[in-house]
């Protein structure tokens, strides 16, 4: 028998796996949110410099839909985007999210003021970037080695997925050796590495999808993004769609791929997003998608009807 079957569930507050939220205030004892900015970066297989188009599935404002507006300067975003979650979270502190496009694709100089000019901010602890594996040299990552040292930092790569196939599809313009060789060169300055996946992309199976969460359980990352594919108005997949190579998977579906993924990730990972939602007005599907808290509230309900938890199984994956 195996002997995970007589453990009783391992617990993280009131969840079955390790959440943002659980590791935010086990770190800064209150509510940490993020603070979604735009400033105003392009993308390396946008401009022609790696590829065109970008990413099938990405959206005109670079997968920053619910940022800042770009017109507006950094402080007046952060301003912004700070009093509107504050609704929400009336006492918090922040984490600058430099979200849309890519966030180190620029001179050093040009990263620096803005990522300084946020850290300044009243009530911030940390910044958060997303960018890419292949816009990351020798000076951007001694910069963030350096931030490393006086703020709370992560950088947030998108792999979406390990199949090579895949990714020529959604024209990712880099390969799954160039994420790893990225997560390497981070890791030996001891910064926090988020992965980002995609669940439902085209042509993936279940088992294709569960591939890549393994890997990324195998991987020396401290987060991990679970995306579910969105289809939205005005990108690439769209013509994907038409042609029939993409399917979109069924809200039971997803709840038991995260739940099959939470298993075998390693109880020290921390999870940043299981789902997400799009805009109305540009999501195609899949819509029962907008309903995000019926999801969350589904993954938590599998997870205790299998008397389950993340890491149940991680050391057998």
């Amino acid at each position: 028998m195996n002997s995970n079957l007589l453990m009783p569930p391992v617990l993280w507050g009131d969840k079955r796996f390790h959440t943002w939220n659980y590791e935010m205030r086990g770190q800064f004892q209150e509510k940490v949110f993020k603070v979604m900015l735009d400033a105003g970066f392009t993308c390396p297989n946008r401009d022609g410099s790696i590829a065109k188009g970008g990413c099938t599935f990405c959206s005109a404002r670079g997968s920053g839909d619910f940022a800042g507006r770009r017109r507006d300067d950094l402080v007046t975003q952060f301003n912004t985007i700070r009093d509107r979650q504050h609704l929400k979270w009336p006492n918090a502190k922040y984490i600058g999210y430099f979200q849309a496009y890519t966030n180190t694709y620029a001179p050093v100089e040009e990263l620096r003021e803005y990522y300084e000019v946020i850290l300044e901010q009243p009530g911030v602890i940390g910044l958060s970037i997303a960018t890419r594996p292949d816009c990351l040299p020798d000076d951007v990552v001694d910069y963030l080695a350096e931030l490393n040292k006086r703020t709370y930092l992560w950088v947030e790569m998108g792999l979406q997925t390990i199949h090579e196939s895949t990714s020529q599809l959604i024209n990712r313009a880099h390969d799954t050796q160039c994420y790893l060789d990225a997560v390497e060169k981070l890791r030996k300055r001891n910064i926090r590495v988020c992965a980002h996946i995609i669940y439902g992309l085209p042509q993936e199976t279940h088992e294709m999808m569960l591939d890549t969460g393994r890997a990324v359980a195998q991987m020396d990352v401290q987060g991990i993004k679970i995306h579910l594919l969105h289809l939205m108005r005005k990108t690439p997949m769209v013509k994907q769609y038409e042609a029939g190579l993409l399917r979109f998977l069924e809200k039971d579906e997803y709840i038991k791929l995260i739940v099959d993924t939470l298993e075998f990730l390693p109880p020290e990972m921390i999870v940043h997003r299981l789902t997400g939602d799009a805009p109305r007005d540009l999501l195609i599907g899949p819509m029962w998608s907008l309903n995000k808290w019926e999801v969350l509230n589904g993954i938590d309900k599998e997870l205790s009807a299998r008397d389950s938890w993340q890491g149940k199984y991680w050391r057998n994956a």
